[in-house]
């Protein structure tokens, strides 16, 4: 029998994080989930933060269920995280306050007061090659240069969330690659801090640390921690920290294929990998973005509105005193009548927290459309405006690449709703496979077991997670129909 490795892969999304421990022997991969827990955003007199002491108590869970599972032979740990957020740190290595969310108002208006201090837009966008939103770490860290906030100015190092967790385990600051391109504050060609910009930013430049790549090993389990929980010194391993540089490294994709990946879920990243930045002023105006990946990459990609949309109008039903499950809403959405009305899934104002149905139907009295009335209503229209929206970001980044693109992978949790996957086959004409669902933590584990040395390199990684878990596979449909939504659907995104 082929000895089995087993590596605990920690997942943070924006309301939720696992532990989920993976076990490969040599041909396949098996996934259980050791822990789960919630990931609550807290709001103080306006100011809204993540509860990071909270999150670090459920990693330590995480590890006890694990060892008391009988699972104490793990070979390595690995954590991810949504991308941008971090603590400042000081000369004590204590941290300086609680970690901002990005969903926090601080950066409303940074953009521009940004591009103002150093000349326009397009200098940022040559500087770092990442795509303009408000949530971005350059603008969170800027409002903080504006306001002479006491943390920047007393702090000595920063890091970012995966960060943050692991040097609460092992003792050691470094930068993990793939989350520092997410900031807004990287060279994307040298791979390092772009100081001079940073400079230029008025932000301090000695509080960075040194950047490594996946695959690293940043340190053991401490003493403490080894202690406290009574386990081994386990490696802890930078993977791909940000949670969709490791759902791209599962995207199981054969060498040669030529496709978009869409990493699903409150968001949808839409992207392709290569090996080099692309900065010009086409994928300036599509507002393509470069951020890293595994073995070197550069993920090319898009950031749209996901099932956030979804997902926040069934939490203000539920504020309301109706409790629709998701398979509830999508089956009222199949009985809601095509195409009565779309909506721009990036329009600013869907992109808070709130009343989601109210303004939905706020945006369409607006526009001159049909309102919709019913969940199923509302429902559709969000489904069908993020499928023309992928077709519309699929197409700038042809036209940006200037290929084709025939098929589109999509990853994660968002492949459960298969409405939406068939919606976007049909509105981009393109084969849509679905799958792996638990996408995010299985790039977590590859990168592990590669670091481990017991699988060779990515590729190898993407052909074991092809045999290990099952895809589905939609076909366009209604093609005719579409185009006509797609038509009207330009309109509308423009006019946002």
């Amino acid at each position: 029998m082929s000895e089995i490795t087993k590596v605990l892969a920690f997942d943070f999304g924006a309301s939720s994080g696992r532990a989920m421990l993976f076990q490969f022997d040599g041909e396949k991969i098996t996934i259980d989930e050791i822990h789960r827990f919630s990931n609550d955003p807290v709001t103080v007199n306006g100011d809204m933060y993540w509860d990071f002491l909270r999150l670090f108590f459920e990693i330590k869970q995480g590890i006890l269920k694990c060892i008391n599972g009988g699972h104490a032979d793990i070979s390595a740990i690995g954590i991810d995280t949504w991308g941008v957020d971090y603590g400042f740190f000081d000369k004590n290595g204590k941290l300086l306050g609680n970690v901002r969310h990005y969903r926090d108002t601080r950066t409303n208006g940074m953009i521009e007061k940004a591009a103002e201090r150093v000349g326009g837009k397009k200098y940022i966008y040559e500087q770092t090659g990442i795509q303009f939103a408000q949530l971005n770490s350059l603008y969170q860290m800027y409002s903080s240069v504006l306001d002479n906030d006491p943390t920047l100015a007393n702090a000595d190092k920063v890091l970012f969330a995966p960060d943050i967790f692991n040097y609460f385990l092992t003792g050691v600051m470094k930068n993990e690659y793939t989350m520092a391109s997410t900031t807004q504050l990287l060279d994307p060609y040298t791979k390092n801090w772009n100081f001079d910009f940073i400079e230029k930013m008025g932000i301090p430049t000695n509080i960075f640390c040194d950047i490594v790549q996946p695959g690293t090993v940043i340190g053991t389990l401490s003493d403490e921690i080894c202690e406290e929980l009574g386990c081994p010194k386990v490696p802890v391993i930078a993977v791909a920290a940000h949670d969709t540089a490791s759902a791209v490294a599962s995207v199981p994709a054969l060498s040669g294929d030529d496709y978009v990946y869409i990493s699903s879920g409150t968001w949808a990243l839409l992207g392709v990998e290569n090996d080099q930045p692309i900065i010009n002023d086409t994928a300036m105006k599509f507002n393509f973005t470069n951020e890293g990946g595994v073995g070197g990459k550069i993920r090319f990609l898009r950031n749209i509105m996901g099932l956030w949309i979804i997902q926040e109008s069934r939490r203000q039903w539920q504020r309301e005193g109706k409790d629709y499950s998701f398979n509830d809403l999508e089956q009222q959405a199949w009985a809601a009548t095509p195409f009565a009305s779309l909506i721009d899934p990036d329009y600013g104002k869907f992109g808070v927290p709130g009343n989601m149905p109210k303004r939905i139907k706020e945006f369409c009295k607006e526009t001159g459309q049909t309102v919709p009335e019913t969940p199923g209503d509302v429902i559709r229209c969000a489904a069908q405006s993020l499928a023309l929206k992928v077709a519309m970001s699929v197409d700038g980044m042809e036209e940006t690449l200037g290929r084709k693109i025939n098929k589109i992978h999509m990853v994660g949790g968002g492949i459960k709703d298969s409405m939406v996957c068939q919606f976007i086959a049909n509105a981009s004409g393109r084969t849509v496979i679905a799958g792996p669902v638990e996408a995010t933590s299985t790039g977590n584990a590859i990168v592990q077991f590669i670091a481990l040395g017991k699988i060779k390199d990515l590729t190898a990684a993407r052909a074991i997670i092809k045999d290990s878990f099952p895809v589905k596979i939609y076909e366009p449909q209604d093609q005719e129909d579409w185009q006509k939504a797609y038509e009207k659907f330009k309109g509308l995104a423009k006019m946002s």
